[in-house]
């Protein structure tokens, strides 16, 4: 049976346009408010990115780290995350969801007893940001045996060698990091060239849903469009922190940025 993110992905396919996916963190700023702008940004977005809240978030800038400060100094643990996923799939089952974070997260919570969580409350798919290939392989296994996908990450530095290998190994989705940088970055390379790099990752094994993330904002977000998957995340981030400066509803303000996003991609 195809996984729901596969069947995601054949939809967008079959319209002529890349997989809008998103992302917030979990509990920004509340447990109640992320879960409904998942529910209301899900009529928009193809697949959701939720992340865990964590104190080092090591690859994300400032906007996600703001995002992850808001929701741990609210008191969002792990359980509520998974709480979060389990009320969305509850409404939206066949809308898929990937929960991305840091392995000591994991580590701590006991690998066996996190994907059981996961299994669940109904997560399709994980992103684990410093768990590298070899190192993630033993991890994806016990991943695959749960229908989870384990998603793997390609770096513009990441050799042809070893990007074969990762592909190999890669389940329903691959991540193409576009640029050297943390998210939220400005985008130093022009999209000709991020799709340059993109196409000869893709002709590798061409089947497999490759998605492009890191500087995916307003202004390039059409110059991408060639891609099977788009990943927008600080400027969500940004959305949501901006709306409570201004105590605007984060719901509402999300709602229109991810609407105007898919927009840009049809």
């Amino acid at each position: 049976m195809k996984s729901s993110i596969t069947l995601a992905f054949n939809k967008c396919k079959k319209e002529k346009r890349p997989a809008l996916i998103t992302y917030i963190v979990a509990g920004d700023n509340t447990k109640n408010v992320s879960l409904n702008i998942l529910n209301k940004i899900s009529k928009h977005a193809d697949i959701l990115e939720l992340g865990f809240p964590h104190n080092t978030p090591i690859a994300d800038g400032g906007q996600i780290q703001g995002s992850s400060h808001r929701a741990l100094k609210n008191g969002i643990k792990l359980k509520d995350v998974f709480q979060i996923v389990k009320k969305f799939k509850k409404r939206n089952p066949s809308k898929p969801i990937i929960l991305m974070g840091y392995f000591n997260l994991i580590y701590q919570s006991g690998e066996n007893n996190f994907l059981k969580n996961c299994e669940k409350s109904g997560v399709d798919g994980l992103i684990i940001v410093d768990l590298p290939y070899p190192e993630n392989k033993s991890f994806a296994k016990k991943c695959k045996k749960k229908s989870i996908s384990f998603i793997q990450l390609l770096a513009p530095t990441t050799t042809k060698e070893r990007m074969k290998k990762i592909i190999n190994d890669s389940h329903d989705m691959i991540y193409y990091i576009s640029m050297l940088s943390t998210t939220g970055g400005k985008l130093k390379v022009s999209p000709k060239k991020i799709l340059e790099n993109y196409n000869k990752i893709k002709s590798i094994k061409p089947k497999k849903n490759l998605v492009i993330g890191f500087g995916i904002t307003n202004k390039t977000i059409n110059a991408l469009k060639l891609a099977d998957g788009l990943v927008v995340g600080s400027l969500l981030c940004k959305t949501i922190s901006n709306s409570i400066k201004m105590r605007q509803n984060p719901v509402t303000k999300l709602d229109k940025v991810v609407y105007n996003l898919k927009n840009k991609i049809l």
